[in-house]
This record gives C-alpha cells, sequence and structure tokens, in this order.
C-alpha cells in the first residue's frame, strides 16, 4: 500500500498540482489507514470493505481527533480510492457511498443509559408543561422518532392497547414502530391530564400542542431536547437525533437484531442501519420488549 501511496501523490504533484503541506496532510491521513489496515491482516485493497474504512473512522475519532479531522480523513481516503479505481488498480470503490458531509451519519453521537435517564427523569411535577415535555421526551427514545415525524404524530396514530404508533417518514412511507410500558404511561398520563389544557378551538389532531396550542414545529422540539439536555448536566450537544441514535444503539447493545432495528428506524437500506454497529459492540414489539431498557 506504501508504493501506491507514492504514486499517489506522485499524481496529486504532477496532475493536480497541490501544495507540498497538502500533500503531506494526505499522506499521513493514508498511512495512518495502511498501519490501521495492516493490523487487521488486510494485505490487499481489494479486500478492504465499507466496515473496515468505518472502522477507521471511528478508532481515529476515539484516538481524539476532532470530527473536522475525521472529515479530512474520510476525504483522503475517498479521493485515494477514486484514484486507484480510475487507474484500474481497485475492483470495486467502496467509500463511493460514504458521504463526507454527512460524517455524522458515520459516526453518530450517543447517550449513555445514565445520561438518558438523567435527561429523562428532569421534567416532573404535575404541571402540563413537565408532562408534556416528560412524554414527549419519553417517545423519543422509545422510538427512535425523527423529530419530523415526532411533529406530525396525530392522536388516531397512537395505539395503546396493540403497544406501537403508526408514523409517517421519508418519502411518506408508513412504518409501525412499538413502545414501551414507560413511554405508554406518560403518554397517556399526557394525554388525559395535559393535552386538554393546551387544546385551543383552532387545534388540530397532533398529539403535542404548543402552549398556544399549535403543532410543535421541528425547531421547537430541537429547542425542547436541548434545554433538558443542559438541565440534565449533559455537556455534549445533544439533538432529537441524538435520541434517535441512542435508541438505535441500545437496542443493538442489548443484542437487538439489526434487521429488526432498521424497520423500527425506517431505513430503506441496512448499510444505513450497520452504522450502529461501530458505535457499541457489546419481531418488533417482542424485540422492543425484551431489549429496551425503558420498555
Amino acid at each position: 500500500m506504501n508504493a501506491l501511496i507514492d504514486q499517489f501523490l506522485d499524481f496529486l504533484a504532477l496532475e493536480r498540482g497541490l501544495s507540498a503541506n497538502t500533500r503531506l496532510a494526505y499522506r499521513a491521513d493514508l498511512e495512518s489507514l495502511a498501519v490501521f489496515l495492516g493490523r487487521r491482516g488486510i494485505g490487499s485493497l481489494n479486500a478492504v470493505r465499507r466496515g473496515d474504512i468505518v472502522d477507521f473512522l471511528m478508532a481515529e475519532k476515539e484516538r481524539g481527533l476532532s470530527v473536522n479531522s475525521v472529515s479530512r480523513r474520510l476525504v483522503a481516503v475517498k479521493v485515494f480510492f477514486r484514484y486507484l479505481q480510475q487507474e484500474g488498480l481497485l475492483d470495486r470503490n467502496v467509500t463511493e457511498a460514504m458521504d463526507s458531509p454527512r460524517l455524522w451519519k458515520i459516526l453518530p453521537g450517543v447517550l449513555s443509559l445514565k445520561e438518558v435517564e438523567r435527561m429523562l427523569s428532569v421534567p416532573q411535577g404535575d404541571d402540563r408543561i413537565a408532562l408534556r415535555d416528560g412524554a414527549l421526551l419519553e417517545l423519543l427514545y422509545a422510538t427512535g422518532l425523527r423529530v419530523s415525524e415526532a411533529a406530525g404524530l396525530k392522536l388516531e396514530d397512537l395505539h395503546f392497547e396493540e403497544w406501537y404508533l403508526r408514523c409517517y417518514g421519508k418519502g411518506s412511507k408508513t412504518r409501525v414502530v412499538p413502545f414501551g410500558a414507560r413511554a405508554r404511561e406518560r403518554l397517556r398520563e399526557y394525554l388525559a391530564r395535559a393535552r386538554p389544557r393546551f387544546e385551543k378551538p383552532a387545534s388540530g389532531r397532533q398529539v403535542f400542542l404548543t402552549y398556544r396550542g399549535r403543532a410543535f414545529s421541528r425547531k421547537g422540539i430541537w429547542k425542547l431536547v436541548k434545554a433538558y439536555a443542559g438541565r440534565a448536566g449533559i455537556a455534549k450537544p445533544v439533538s432529537p437525533h441524538t435520541l434517535r441514535h441512542s435508541f438505535a444503539s441500545h437496542l443493538l447493545a442489548n443484542g437487538a437484531p439489526l434487521r429488526v432495528i432498521q424497520e423500527m428506524l425506517g431505513h430503506a437500506d441496512i448499510a444505513t442501519t450497520q452504522v450502529y454497529t461501530h458505535v457499541d459492540q457489546g419481531r418488533l414489539r417482542a424485540v422492543h420488549a425484551r431489549y429496551h431498557p425503558r420498555a
């Protein structure tokens, strides 16, 4: 691989005219990859899988590199693999579908179970705000809903007797997602004791309403989640998507099958779901009840 790196860097200098500093940075990135693959016993680049690249990026992140540095690593690897394929030196470019600007999808931020429990315990009391916010946070973590799906959730989408909800995801695709006992309890309490106090004559059928009786916007839910993370003393950036990542990662860590997690998240391609296998190594309702820590 070192010979191929030298050949690639010559190409960058002669054909692309890249500066010496840029070439040095590319060399450092690619030599790090070469060392990582060598430790795995991978002697040929044609034997590299997409998962090997993701593992390499995860290892670099865990080593303390910033997201920007890890992103630069991925750019170098992508350009290198594209060059090798164009030169007929690589059968298949496994980095082709790896989109650097969306690096967060490859390296999702997750909360520990203790952090989640701390955050979900913040909304306390019988006032309508606490009841609503507690139900919303619990539901986000219990189901892994996207923020747009939670905002659009309607009363008729909740099926308490069957322990599931129906949501409408990307491309207007419908899916069924189970929820556990704690989410069920908090949702029922909110609907019985708090939602009527938010409701106005012009309110729609959305489950979660603002103090003005309107449906929550995605931005409104984002602000709410961020505020509760701060109140829970969680210093890392937290968004509704962090709870979605945590939902998937915690299910996987407890042994839930990847195909079932894919179905719950609404991923069309299991390759999108497989990212979670790199976060924690450690049929719907039955699996959810068995593996979800708050079911």
